[in-house]
């Protein structure tokens, strides 16, 4: 697909495993709760139950991590059929508190595709989490000032979109998204008749994948790294 780049005025940009890696540290996590509960099932069933709470809490926790340590406790308790110690109940605290206090490791090229656009076009953040979690990650970045706004969204569906495009008087056709998640960074701004762009992250989480037919006869640039974007935007 071709964008004419000449019609965006807005980029936005997804923050976990686009601009910085985020679904590594989850499953590192997960490997390490499946060893705590490996006395009482396999790592794959763990796994799968594990999923299972984590997709029906989302309408009650939504997303980030202390929705997963949440559905790690519940998984642990169900597993363990509420035997499970109070010791390793710290354990998985402890998990969670950890992954709060990663340090930001930003992705190849990050700060250049940032520092370059925002010379040209008006940035904005709109990720989706724990607001307080991003808010910590964000700062800690160090990319605050090259985002003209900042939005921790509930959800990113259509509607989310909408909703945000909407409140930033922006035109669907003057804006481009790019991220990492197919379902979430994607799809939803191609069916806006925005544009949009998908860096690929090496892990991603099942939630987030999405089937070959959901991609047939959607229009949108697929790059391998975020500095491949620079040259898309070259006259």
């Amino acid at each position: 697909m071709e964008i004419n780049f000449q019609n965006i005025k807005v980029i936005g940009f997804d923050a976990d495993d686009t601009l910085w890696v985020n679904e590594t540290y989850f499953r590192e996590a997960e490997a390490m709760f499946c060893e705590l509960l490996s006395a009482y099932e396999t790592a794959n069933k763990i796994d799968q139950e594990l999923f299972k709470n984590e997709i029906d809490n989302l309408p009650l926790y939504g997303y980030g991590i202390k929705a997963f340590v949440l559905s790690m406790v519940e998984t642990a308790l169900e597993l363990s059929n509420n035997s499970i110690s109070n010791e390793a109940i710290q354990k998985i605290l402890d998990i969670g508190k950890e992954m709060l206090d990663k340090p930001v490791e930003l992705l190849d090229g990050v700060e250049t595709v940032l520092k370059t656009l925002s010379q040209k076009y008006r940035l904005i953040l709109a990720t989706k989490g724990d607001l307080l979690d991003q808010e910590r990650k964000l700062e800690k970045s160090g990319l605050t000032k090259y985002f003209h706004h900042i939005e921790v969204l509930s959800d990113k569906k259509e509607a989310n979109y909408a909703k945000l495009l909407n409140h930033l008087d922006i035109e669907p056709k003057a804006f481009l998204m790019i991220g990492n998640s197919l379902k979430s960074d994607i799809l939803p701004l191609v069916n806006l008749e925005a544009h949009a762009i998908h860096v690929p992250f090496h892990t991603t989480w099942a939630h987030e994948e999405v089937k070959a037919s959901e991609t047939n006869g959607k229009q949108y640039i697929t790059v391998s790294s975020l500095l491949d974007v620079l040259p898309l935007f070259k006259e």
